[in-house]
């Protein structure tokens, strides 16, 4: 597997939720002509899902490689929180047994692409039903799959065992919103992985906090970190 497959609504998704896959010629259009537009018109025209798809599956090997050591044989359950189309998620399936995904997500497409910090978490780039397509359709199997709308659903309240939000926990939005939840969601030894510009913040909430990966070269030169265990 070099590449995921995808059909080009679903390409346009992941340009949405990964501006950084543009082709420089994109990326001169939406300078012309703005963000409304390349969201709304651009991107549904000007994409080939070929190349977005391989150029997305490289992205989440990447992302990938940064928590696989981290990832044990007893691990069952993993939660995604705005993890997009959950290409990562699909990676972690083809390489790992027996493991069960659910995700919560938006399910509406804003007008515009922004990115940028959200205290409301209002932003969306999403389809819930292109998602599940997409997931099907590379590997994970219906019955170990469930998706969950943030806005609508009554969210899951089992224990995981592996929680990952990557560029959206505390990256885009404000942890807290999901803190209470994440103790609920919370056994002993459920690990948390996220993104954060603020990794020393969380030493005061979790018992264990490992930095897995430091990422200088984005605007706001982040960390992945690896949380676990509460401190109340």
């Amino acid at each position: 597997m070099s590449k995921f497959s995808l059909q080009q609504k679903t390409a346009r998704l992941i340009v949405l939720q990964r501006i950084e896959l543009i082709n420089p010629l994109l990326k001169k259009l939406r300078k012309l002509f703005g963000r409304y537009a390349f969201s709304n018109f651009i991107t549904k025209y000007f994409l080939d899902p070929n190349i977005i798809g391989k150029s997305y599956y490289e992205v989440m090997n990447k992302e990938f490689m940064t928590i696989k050591d981290f990832i044990e044989p007893k691990d069952k359950f993993f939660l995604s929180i705005g993890g997009g189309m959950g290409g990562l998620e699909i990676i972690i399936n083809k390489n790992f047994n027996n493991k069960f995904f659910s995700f919560i997500e938006k399910n509406y497409v804003s007008k515009k692409v922004k990115y940028g910090w959200d205290n409301n978490n209002n932003e969306a780039y999403n389809d819930l039903n292109l998602q599940k397509v997409f997931l099907e359709e590379n590997g994970i199997d219906s019955a170990k799959l469930n998706i969950f709308d943030f806005d609508k659903d009554i969210l899951p309240d089992n224990k995981f065992d592996v929680v990952i939000s990557l560029l959206s926990l505390d990256y885009h939005y404000d942890f807290n919103i999901y803190k209470n939840y994440l103790k609920k969601i919370s056994h002993e030894n459920t690990k948390i992985i996220f993104d954060t510009i603020r990794d020393d913040y969380f030493l005061n909430i979790f018992k264990n906090v490992k930095v897995l990966k430091n990422q200088d070269k984005t605007m706001h030169k982040s960390k992945r970190i690896l949380c676990s265990q509460f401190m109340d």
